[in-house]
């Protein structure tokens, strides 16, 4: 069997050449959290002029050397215009936040240390050079590079492309991802209580919210029943997407029919066994140009083989590195027992306490839904040990941080 390590490494190199989407330009509103695909140079100086950095009075360095020198107040300038001349020698000027210096002014003084009396102004200390000044280029020289490509785009970043001049952006294309729920077993949510031997559809709303999550576009499509029909009417309409997850029906059993449709449709599907629990059973492939990731039907053991390997290969085609998730060290709160060849996750609540961050497990069952909603992240019980105690250290992925 692969190891979790192995299995993901064999998939980031199945998609190195989607890896990342081509570029496309995007308005500012709509970068956040994408990754940008070009090098973003200072057109001009940033800022583009000396300013203030505080409310009180420009003036020259050389004019105030000493504690109590007296100048004269010869205009004012306010931000956002420029001043209507150069400083007079042996003068100051009353100056705002973020206005620019007059030429010939070298320093400024705040106000609460400078004393008005009619026109004339008396510091009370002695004036030093560029003190309270923002210099023109102290951000960026122009021509200098402010934002690097692979960039992921935070607030500040956007405000700093935007202070660069830039209304858009080239970033790489978010992939966009089929999803297909399976199985005759599975009834559309209605609000009310499935028939009796059916159970309500979740996957394909948990791997819609969770393909967004991990930076793609999702396209949920109707489930499909079990029959080669309604499997290829159902991948026909997944066709042109960058990557088909679908839940169920890769398995060896007489309904499962999946793996059949998708090598019907020209699929070039390859089935691993995984050295984890849950969801040991992970299909993927390439479909023309397209991602193919099998999950398990049963929503637990979907959920970590999505977080484990379609979350990576899906960041790697925007352009974002790694898995985007936190990796911490937590302590378990109870003593927890595996098999020794396996790598498990486990469902865990993570919580605050004197001694530590304390992990908490949660139900082990793939199908308990109501854990899913609970937990914070997913402890890795390492290969080659059996027990853990409690206490044991152990690294969790973060998956929602807890409230603190």
């Amino acid at each position: 069997m692969l190891s979790p390590t192995q299995a993901l490494r064999r998939i980031l190199a199945a998609l190195s050449d989607l890896s990342p989407l081509p570029p496309e330009r995007v308005p500012l509103a709509g970068v956040l959290g994408r990754a940008l695909a070009e090098d973003v140079r200072a057109p001009s100086d940033l800022p583009p002029f000396d300013a203030s950095t505080m409310d009180g009075y420009a003036l020259r360095a050389a004019d105030a050397r000493r504690a109590s020198a007296r100048l004269p107040v010869a205009f004012e300038v306010f931000a956002g215009r420029p001043a209507p001349g150069p400083l007079p020698a042996g003068a100051c000027c009353r100056i705002a936040t973020g206005a620019p210096l007059p030429p010939g002014a070298d320093a400024v003084e705040m106000q609460e240390e400078a004393h008005r009396s009619g026109r004339d102004v008396l510091f009370a200390r002695a004036a030093e050079r560029w003190r309270f000044v923002r210099r023109r280029g102290s951000d960026l020289a122009s021509g200098a590079v402010g934002l690097i490509r692979g960039t992921v785009l935070d607030p500040g970043a956007i405000g700093l492309a935007a202070s660069l001049g830039r209304a858009e952006l080239r970033v790489f294309r978010r992939p966009r991802v089929a999803i297909l729920p399976t199985g005759d077993e599975l009834a559309s949510p209605q609000g009310a209580a499935a028939e009796p031997g059916l159970i309500l559809e979740s996957n394909g709303y948990a791997m819609a919210a969770a393909v967004l999550d991990a930076g793609a576009v999702p396209l949920l499509l109707p489930r499909a029943e079990d029959s080669a029909a309604s499997l290829a009417a159902a991948l026909e309409a997944a066709r042109g997407c960058d990557a088909l997850v679908t839940t169920g029906g890769t398995q060896a059993g007489p309904r499962d029919l999946l793996r059949a449709a998708l090598s019907a449709a020209g699929a070039r599907l390859v089935r691993w066994r995984v050295a984890i629990r849950p969801a040991g059973s992970f299909t993927f492939g390439r479909w023309d140009r397209a991602a193919v990731f099998g999950l398990p039907g049963t929503p637990g053991a979907a959920l970590v083989s999505f977080e484990v390997f379609v979350r990576p290969a899906l960041r790697a085609m925007a352009g974002l590195p790694g898995a985007g998730r936190p990796v911490i060290v937590a302590r378990l709160a109870s003593a927890q027992s595996k098999p020794a060849a396996l790598t498990v996750y486990t469902r865990v609540r993570l919580e605050p306490r004197r001694s530590g961050l304390v992990a908490v497990p949660l139900s082990r069952v793939p199908g308990a839904l109501a854990s899913l909603a609970s937990q914070d992240g997913l402890a890795i019980l390492p290969v080659g040990r059996d027990r853990m105690r409690r206490g044991s250290t152990v690294e969790v992925i973060v998956t929602r941080p807890p409230a603190t």
